[in-house]
């Protein structure tokens, strides 16, 4: 029997809306009534959770911004985002579930003690360093908005990883250093530390850096809504 997968052609299709700029309510409000038992029952491998929640956060995101007129930090609390009956923030999607309850603070070395129970349980069962690469925080410097499907995720994200990295990385060859985005710096432990992050750039760019000094750039907060690839 063919598994139903209602809830990911959903979130691509929210986002297509908010893409085109179109009424996003009526389907709002039908991603709101499905059954927390539909949630689970729908969203049961890893593969399955990246990405419905990577769609919905990069939806989410714009729709809040734009409809609260939400600035800083406060728009990542709030919230104001219903999915099965249950009110999430962007911060339940993106730390609980997506980084399995990293403490968003602990640059991805340790857990929050203080996640409820049904974030645990939604949360998927490894971390993948490349949804930093897929998530986007409207602002400049953040990663462009893309559409992400079960049957290519792997792909799509790797994808979005190499472009990424390699649009926001710079090589020193004679002072030996390499710059590269402060998100993985403040996400290191979800690469494995310094040296996971490391061998990340040296694969991405087929350079060896061993030598290097590592060093990250300012990260813009300034605005960027729309940022679609």
């Amino acid at each position: 029997m063919k598994k139903d997968h209602t809830l990911l052609s959903l979130s691509g299709e929210l986002l297509l809306l908010v893409k085109l700029q179109k009424d996003t309510t009526p389907l709002e409000q039908v991603l709101s009534k499905f059954s927390i038992t539909t949630l689970f029952f729908q969203l049961v491998t890893d593969q399955e959770k990246k990405t419905f929640w990577v769609n919905i956060y990069n939806a989410y995101y714009q729709i809040l911004a734009n409809r609260l007129s939400v600035e800083g930090k406060d728009v990542f609390l709030k919230k104001e985002i219903t999915i099965a009956e249950t009110l999430f923030s962007l911060d339940d999607i993106e730390h609980g579930i997506l980084r399995r309850y990293r403490w968003k603070k602990s640059l991805g070395y340790l857990p929050n003690l203080f996640t409820p129970t049904l974030i645990r349980k939604l949360a998927v069962k490894e971390i993948d360093y490349r949804i930093h690469f897929a998530l986007n925080c409207g602002a400049k410097s953040c990663p462009p908005i893309a559409f992400y499907t079960l049957e290519k995720l792997n792909e799509q994200l790797d994808n979005a990883m190499y472009a990424f990295i390699s649009s926001e990385t710079t090589i020193d060859n004679v002072n030996k250093t390499i710059k590269t985005s402060k998100l993985l710096f403040w996400y290191q432990g979800d690469f494995g530390g310094v040296k996971g992050v490391r061998n990340t750039l040296k694969n991405v760019l087929q350079v060896e850096i061993t030598s290097y000094k590592l060093k990250y750039n300012t990260y813009s907060w300034e605005p960027h809504l729309d940022n679609y690839v």
